[in-house]
Parts: C-alpha cells; sequence; structure tokens
C-alpha cells in the first residue's frame, strides 16, 4: 500500500469528519426567539391572554408567559398584534388544478409545491388530501419531504388514492383515474393491499350521487372496504350527502363524515350514535357555499386575499355576467341554496352535542374552491352557523389536529408543541374575519410568509 496516500486519504476522512460534526454541532445549537407582547388565542377555546410572550427554541415552543427574559435572545415586539395556532385543513386536494381546469398533466412538482406555498401564505400549514393523489407524489418522495418539513409550505397529509363507483364518483374527468373502482366486494382486499404501500393515513370512499348524476356507492361495497380497511388499523372517511347514507355508513363502521349532511335535520338518535362511536364531522361550508354564492356577487368577490388565492383565469370566469346568470338559471341553484342552510344548521346542532368537528374545505377539487382563502371562509361560515369565533378557531387548529393525529405537535400553541403560528393584525375573537389581516406565519419556529399580499 502507498503509503502518503493511505496518510493523505486518512486526512482527509479526519478532516471530512470534523466538519460533519462541526457542522452537527452547529445545527443541535437551537436557534431561540422571543415572540413578545402579543394577545395570545392558543387554540383550546379560552379567553384571548394579553401581553404573552412566547418563547421558541429551535422549532419549538420552549415556554409562554409574561415579561419572559430577553437577554441575549432575539426578540420580536408583536404588540398590538394577535397570535393563534397555524390552520390545518382536513380535506383538500392539491396538484391537479392548475388555471381553470383540474387535469392528470398539471400534476407536477412545481404545481404540487406552489400550492403548498399558496397554503402556507394563508397560515395552513398541515393539509390532508383527500383521495386524489396520483403515484408521482410517493415515488418521488414529495410526501414524506413534506410531512418532516423538509420543504417549504404546508405539510401533506395524504389518503392516498381513494374508492369510487365505476363510471360515476369521483368524476374521472378530475384527474381522478388513480381511484379504486371495485364492482366486487372480492376486489377489495387487494385493492386495500396496494393501497397500504403508499402508507394512507385514512381511507377516503365516495358515497353520493352528485345531485343525481351517477350510481351511488352500493352499501355492501363500502361496508366491505370499511371492514378490509379496519383490519389494517386505517379509519374511514366517506364523502356523502344524505342522511340515509350517513345513518348505514355509522351502522357499518365510518370514523370520518366528510360533508355536511345537507338533505335532512339529523336526528337525535342519530346524532347520539355519531356520539358514542366517536365519528369526526367535516362540514366543509365552504363547497356548498360555492356552488351558488358567485351568482350573488358575494362582498368578498373583489378582496385582493380572495382573488390572490385563484388560479390564474378563475377571477375572469366567475365574474363574468354569463357565467353568474347560468349559475342562477341552473336547475339546482334553488337546491344548492337549501343545502347550504340545511349544513349549517346540522353543523350547529353537531356541535352542540360535543361531536368532535374539524375543519375541512374540499379546496382545490376544483377552481370554484379556492385554495388557502376557502379555510378562512370555512371559519366565517361556521361562525354564520352559530359558532362563536373562538369556537370555530378551535375547529380549525385543535379539532383539526386532532383528527389528524398530529395533536401531540400540533393544534394550539402550547410548551413542547411545534412553533406553527399565525400573526395577526386584528382580533379574530371579536370578529373572525381578523384572520385574513396575516401580519406574519411561522413554521416550525420560522418565518415563513407575510401573508398572500405581500
Amino acid at each position: 500500500m502507498n503509503i502518503r496516500k493511505f496518510c493523505q486519504s486518512g486526512l482527509i476522512a479526519i478532516v471530512f469528519l470534523a466538519l460533519f460534526a462541526c457542522k452537527n454541532d452547529k445545527s443541535n445549537k437551537k436557534e431561540t426567539l422571543l415572540l413578545k407582547d402579543v394577545t395570545l388565542i392558543d387554540g383550546n377555546g379560552g379567553a384571548p391572554r394579553k401581553h404573552t410572550d412566547i418563547l421558541i427554541q429551535g422549532d419549538s415552543i420552549a415556554n409562554i408567559g409574561n415579561n419572559l427574559d430577553t437577554v441575549g435572545v432575539k426578540t420580536v415586539n408583536l404588540s398590538g398584534k394577535y397570535g393563534m395556532p397555524a390552520l390545518i385543513s382536513a380535506h383538500v386536494h392539491i396538484g391537479s388544478l392548475k388555471g381553470t381546469t383540474n387535469k392528470a398533466e398539471s400534476y407536477t412538482r412545481d404545481n404540487i409545491l406552489s400550492q403548498l406555498k399558496k397554503y402556507a401564505d394563508y397560515g395552513v400549514l398541515n393539509i390532508m388530501v383527500m383521495g386524489s393523489d396520483r403515484p408521482y407524489l410517493f415515488e418521488s418522495g414529495i410526501r414524506d419531504s413534506s410531512a418532516v418539513g423538509f420543504l417549504p409550505g404546508a405539510r401533506i397529509h395524504s389518503a392516498g388514492y381513494g374508492f369510487g363507483v365505476p363510471n360515476g364518483a369521483p368524476p374521472i374527468n378530475f384527474a381522478m383515474d388513480n381511484v379504486y373502482r371495485p364492482t366486487d366486494i372480492k376486489q377489495i382486499p387487494a385493492e386495500m393491499d396496494s393501497l397500504q404501500k403508499v402508507n394512507p393515513e385514512v381511507v377516503k370512499i365516495w358515497v353520493d350521487d352528485f345531485g343525481g348524476k351517477f350510481t351511488k356507492m352500493k352499501p355492501e361495497i363500502y361496508k366491505a372496504i370499511i371492514e378490509e380497511a379496519h383490519k389494517r388499523q386505517l379509519r374511514v372517511a366517506a364523502h356523502l350527502y344524505y342522511l340515509s347514507d350517513a345513518k348505514q355508513l355509522i351502522a357499518d363502521g365510518v370514523d370520518i363524515i366528510g360533508h355536511s349532511i345537507r338533505d335532512s335535520i339529523i336526528d337525535d338518535a342519530t346524532i347520539q350514535q355519531i356520539k358514542s362511536k366517536g365519528i369526526i364531522y367535516v362540514p366543509t361550508l365552504s363547497l356548498d357555499e360555492f356552488t351558488y354564492i358567485y351568482a350573488r356577487k358575494p362582498e368578498w368577490v373583489k378582496d385582493p386575499f380572495f382573488k390572490n388565492s385563484l388560479e390564474p383565469g378563475v377571477y375572469e370566469m366567475i365574474t363574468s355576467a354569463k357565467y353568474q346568470n347560468d349559475l342562477k338559471n341552473e336547475p339546482d341553484y334553488v337546491k344548492n341554496v337549501k343545502a347550504f342552510e340545511m349544513a349549517l344548521k346540522n353543523l350547529k346542532k353537531l356541535y352542540d352535542a360535543g361531536i368532535l368537528v374539524a375543519m375541512g374545505t374540499d379546496s382545490g377539487a376544483m377552481p370554484l374552491r379556492a385554495q388557502g382563502f376557502s379555510e378562512h371562509l370555512e371559519m366565517e361560515l361556521m361562525v354564520q352557523a352559530g359558532l362563536t369565533p373562538l369556537q370555530a378557531i378551535t375547529v380549525g387548529t385543535k379539532n383539526a389536529a386532532e383528527m389528524l393525529k398530529i395533536d401531540n405537535k400540533f393544534g394550539t400553541i402550547e410548551k413542547g408543541k411545534t412553533a406553527d403560528l399565525l400573526i395577526l393584525n386584528g382580533n379574530p375573537a371579536k370578529n373572525i374575519k381578523a384572520t385574513r389581516n396575516i401580519f406574519s406565519v411561522y413554521k416550525a419556529g420560522k418565518e415563513v410568509s407575510n401573508g398572500p399580499l405581500k
């Protein structure tokens, strides 16, 4: 052996290890940041706490109190500002939306990352994609990298590929060609094995006829899906509309009701079943308002906070006289208005009964459902339904984290949790619309945005 070369290579190795150790030592020194004098809304539902300091070390909240020591600590004065947990949306879709369409070819790295950044700009830092993901998300490593915070923007949680109906819901032309569509219960175990390979956090099923446009999923099919999912310790979230379907799904063991029940007022017996079984309710009120509201020119339609959330071309589409007149003259217009009003009533009734309600919006499933803005509108609509602003905030933070089973790290501002924060210029406890007046967004202790308008 050439001793000189051996020594040189050994020296290089030692230098490399030293540099690596120094780098690791530097990365292990947690940066400390003090957010000073903020009015704190911690997500647990209590009254805002004035003149509160939040000490962040690395990516976590190290302490919360009054007049914390500022010596040697980088300090951000937030006097007059309001701090709340970053939002969590437990029902969205990403990647295929681009411009005024949803297409498979739009599902690219750039488009996915752009939409994750958009959610973050709106203060939404964890999202559950409900059954519309494509193989690229998993093969590229984007899902795993996002989930652990290695990529910018909102963290992805995934239901993988959902279960739908052959030639039915969800519509294939909305980039839903990867959805399993069993015709026989014998197909389901193998399909569930296939789904499990991408490590879904829930299983999504579409049990609806989309206003009579499609054949509904057969009860024996969704019962078998639920059974196979539960064998693999996976929960099932159901897209539904009708109370009758909800009752059967509840009997068959569904875990999450992924949309509002919109055809009837929920009876007390069904509410008690939902409560006793610990089923989670995700009302997606904004989805139902979007089905008709553009015909009425809502007050927020010209708001830059809304306009900035839209894909190119969508604003021109929804504000055109033709679009608005066509929407108002649709046969389902009155039905859609009534469905929205029914959704509001059912949300209030279920919330008052103590059902766990979590925020989801179905944003990104189609161009009308604006990513980021929908989550703020959703909380406003919860207040319209009769919840207090603080209750709506808890639904959009703590409860959504509980549904995603990430509440040990996210959803509230507490010592030891990840420092995901939304800093606001106004008080959302008095006016829920103040969540739209964003001063800054912190993800894992780092300021990542000043909102979508800056």
